[in-house]
């Protein structure tokens, strides 16, 4: 493995890929630091905090899940502080347009030349979206709704320096967008999924010391919150859902595939069989991502509804999408996570186009006539695999919410070692795997993943 690790960097074009990945993620990083000069970043800290430990921390824990999907770091208010979830939202929107709007349509089925149309599109939208947050999240601040106290100093709570500071924050989250861009053109692997996989893992050790904070300070006391058993528990909860994480993602439903015999010259070539490969999880992580993305509106509808009416269904509903994450947002999160796998896999995999291609080769499937039927068979396969898929998924995204709520654990440190962060993580570093092994076998080596026997 090691001498393996080592070859990356002596295949010229993998060493430059790889090394500008790294330095892009490293600015990404990087930008954490730089904070928006007007915010009282002490006060706003001390706010935070207040909120967290207050009876109702669903304000704490949706700027928990806004930080950990959106590869950003909004309680600090930097300049990065929007992340890449208006890109993400940006997407959303499009990707739903592009099945009930006839032009955007139109554009998919161009191919390539429609699909850069699309993004130019998305990319503008990124802009819009990213003025209206930020602008907003400012104003917020500065009035003290938000978090009960104004955070922006004296001297800078003007709404021309509002509007600068939202300038900042779009700018910060363009930049964010052109680091993932320019990771998926020149480097490896998935630009966005990277940037937000960065985000989670620099913010493990802070989960991790939180686990294990307690106790250092009062000692393993077995029976107690800081027992044996617990941390035991929590790490068999670790190695299970990242064995079962790979094994769902890396499985595939591998339907045979029989080429014609043609014969050329005096020779009779074709007739092998072949597979083709059928992933398990075909959406990969987007369901949950954009799941948790549109679930944070619920919450902060129902929040404000609930401070300017006295209703208590209202109330109730901001409770379930906020603090106490009961049914009624667990169904809702399973419900649009099944919704948006069969919507991604419905984009990513055309099984009209690939029974046209099996058919172009003179390839069929063993007991289906080619064209329709066998692009019908494929459609079928799908649609049951895919049943499969979202219900792993849908378990392993409310796998924090019964760890918190059955050991008493903070939702954060949940999701980061026993749920959708790790989810997110594992897979990612799959997919990046798979794209190194790709370049390692194009150039007869044996890849990451491969035995060298």
């Amino acid at each position: 493995m090691v001498e393996k690790f080592l070859l990356l960097f002596k295949i010229p074009e993998l060493r430059r890929k790889l090394l500008l990945t790294v330095i892009l993620l490293a600015v990404y990083r990087m930008g954490f630091w730089i904070p928006l000069p007007f915010v009282d970043q002490a006060a706003m800290q001390e706010s935070i905090q207040k909120m967290q430990e207050g009876s109702d921390s669903g304000f704490g824990q949706v700027m928990q899940i806004v930080a950990l999907f959106s590869a950003s770091r909004v309680g600090n208010a930097t300049i990065f502080g929007l992340g890449i979830m208006p890109y993400i939202s940006a997407s959303i929107i499009f990707q739903l347009l592009g099945q009930v709007y006839p032009p955007l349509e139109a554009l998919q089925k161009e191919g390539e030349s429609g699909r850069k149309k699309i993004n130019e599109y998305t990319r503008y939208a990124t802009v819009v979206i990213c003025l209206g947050q930020s602008f907003f999240w400012i104003k917020a601040l500065s009035s003290g709704g938000l978090l009960g106290a104004n955070v922006i100093l004296d001297a800078w709570d003007h709404w021309y320096w509002h509007l600068v500071g939202a300038l900042w924050m779009t700018t910060g989250t363009v930049v964010l967008m052109w680091i993932g861009e320019q990771i998926d053109a020149y480097g490896l692997g998935n630009g966005i999924s990277l940037l937000i996989m960065a985000g989670i893992v620099a913010q493990m050790p802070a989960g991790g010391a939180m686990l294990f904070e307690p106790a250092l300070r009062n000692g393993v006391r077995i029976g107690t919150d800081t027992g044996i058993e617990r941390f035991l528990m929590l790490g068999a909860v670790f190695v299970g859902v990242v064995v079962w994480v790979v094994l769902i993602t890396q499985g595939q439903r591998r339907i045979p595939i029989q080429s014609a015999k043609h014969v050329r010259g005096r020779r009779q070539v074709g007739g092998q069989r072949q597979f083709l490969p059928l992933r398990l999880n075909q959406a990969g992580v987007m369901p949950i991502i954009f799941a948790s993305s549109l679930l944070m509106f619920p919450y902060m509808v129902f929040n404000w509804l609930s401070q300017v009416s006295d209703s208590r269904l209202i109330t109730i509903l901001a409770n379930s999408f906020g603090g106490s994450r009961g049914f009624v947002y667990s169904m809702c999160y399973i419900g649009l996570i099944y919704f948006f796998c069969y919507f991604w896999t419905a984009i990513t995999f055309n099984p009209r186009e690939i029974a046209a291609n099996l058919k172009d080769h003179g390839s069929f499937i063993p007991g289906y006539r080619p064209g329709a039927r066998t692009s019908n068979y494929l459609e079928s396969v799908m649609v049951r695999i895919t049943y499969v898929g979202a219900a792993f998924l849908s378990l392993i995204a409310v796998i924090p919410t019964l760890i918190a709520s059955s050991m008493g654990i903070d939702p954060l440190i949940a999701s980061f070692y026993g749920g959708t962060g790790l989810l997110i993580v594992v897979s990612v570093a799959l997919d990046l795997v798979q794209k190194i092994d790709s370049h390692l076998i194009t150039r007869n080596y044996s890849g990451l993943l491969e035995s060298d026997n």
